[in-house]
């Protein structure tokens, strides 16, 4: 019997023949921690008795989702991260240089074939390169950082294809709120979805980072992809490491196998409470909102912002709506500046905030008030996201919450798009 990417991907990192089940130990290629994950890190590390972590070059501390800090107590442990990566020689992202998820990608840390690890959820971003990344705790973090090595169970794989082309005005987040619905928020727990078919192969780099990003939504232990020359060709212009494709074999046992013909796929919104609560977009059509988000790790991204700027441009924000826009690193910020992205949503109304996560999570920027209702292009909307249980977040594409933005109420960003 042939393997999946995932089976092969820890057969070559246990050095044993890995199968759907087994319990391998493997050497990890490389790890992340953000400023809510790290200081536990820290402290499990300091535990540990070791003095060095196993491989500076293979760990990165990212300061993302409380930047600028909002309070003395989460710059204390800025401070402790700042000081454990200064006295370890580890890289650290700090205030204002983005999305760890971001940065991971763009700063070429990971390329396929890879064994990844990060102390944040939506590490399974990564897959969209032909490799295989998944969240982590802090404790299990601070085992790679003292051994380089972690235990995995090898899960199951579900193969999902995606058939035909997208249609005007639906993007890769409506494919992915689409999926979600189907398969459940608890649909793929503990298992590695592969995602295949025509529609993926017509997908920017950056798409297929969104779908990958909500592979977690389902439950999933991971969700990547396999190669073609858009992946080799982002692979070459952003890394300087040796990677090796990893492809599944033609007998390879899935748990089941699903197909989609997605050509008339609609734009899909995700209701509150929960991201697999998802409709088209004509259910929620007309609700009004008070606040639109454009960002995060799932739509931050440079293609993200030109979506919303084509349809912002010599548009203005409704006068009852807040629109605030988070590029995903400082780099896009300064793409989206020199390409006048930036001028058309500031024109529009739009208010642009540090490169980072607080308005996603919460902690600060942009936390809604009590009964508002917010259409966002985040990957979450239960309760206390964005910082109030007693909001409503509705998840859609940036064009949907530009068209929103603009309207006052949830709206169809196709009659824009025209």
């Amino acid at each position: 019997m042939g393997k999946t990417i995932a089976e092969k991907i820890f057969s070559s990192h246990s050095g044993k023949d890995a199968r759907v089940g087994d319990i391998v130990i493997c050497d990890v290629d490389f790890a992340i921690a953000q400023d809510g994950t790290a200081p536990l890190a820290i402290k499990a590390f300091d535990k540990m008795d070791k003095r060095e972590v196993f491989n500076r070059e293979k760990l990165a501390f990212f300061i993302d989702h409380s930047a600028p800090s909002p309070n003395k107590e989460v710059s204390s442990l800025h401070s402790l991260m700042r000081d454990f990566a200064k006295k370890q020689g580890l890289r650290l992202y700090d205030v204002g240089e983005g999305v760890c998820h971001q940065l991971v990608v763009e700063e070429g840390w990971v390329v396929a074939g890879d064994l990844v690890v990060g102390a944040d959820s939506h590490t399974c971003t990564y897959g969209a390169l032909n490799l295989f990344s998944t969240g982590v705790g802090s404790t299990d973090l601070a085992s790679v950082m003292a051994s380089g090595k972690l235990w995995f169970r090898v899960p199951q794989s579900i193969k999902v294809s995606f058939k035909g082309k997208l249609a005007t005005g639906v993007y890769a987040k409506d494919l992915a709120l689409y999926l979600v619905g189907k398969i459940g928020a608890r649909g793929a727990v503990y298992e590695c979805i592969e995602f295949s078919g025509e529609t993926i192969q017509n997908l920017s780099i950056e798409a297929r980072f969104t779908i990958c990003n909500m592979a977690v939504e389902m439950g999933a232990k991971a969700g990547l992809m396999q190669r073609d020359e858009r992946t080799k060709k982002w692979l070459g212009e952003h890394s300087r490491k040796n990677f090796q494709f990893v492809e599944p074999d033609k007998d390879a046992e899935y748990k089941k196998v699903l197909e989609y013909e997605v050509s008339r796929l609609v734009p899909q919104v995700a209701r509150p409470h929960t991201v697999d609560n998802v409709v088209p977009i004509e259910e929620t059509e007309g609700i009004p909102i008070q606040q639109a988000f454009l960002g995060t790790c799932t739509n931050g991204r440079l293609e993200d912002l030109r979506i919303a700027a084509n349809i912002l441009k010599n548009r203005s924000i409704h006068p009852e709506v807040r629109f605030i826009v988070a590029p995903a690193s400082k780099r896009i910020y300064l793409e989206a500046l020199k390409e006048g992205i930036l001028k058309i949503l500031i024109e529009a109304g739009a208010v642009l905030v540090t490169p980072g996560c607080g308005c996603c999570v919460g902690t600060h920027n942009g936390v809604p008030s009590r009964g508002e209702n917010v259409i966002s292009t985040a990957n979450r909307n239960f309760k206390g996201r964005m910082g109030n249980p007693d909001a409503f977040i509705y998840l859609a594409s940036p064009a949907s919450v530009a068209a929103s933005a603009v309207e006052g109420k949830i709206t169809d960003p196709r009659r824009y798009l025209q």
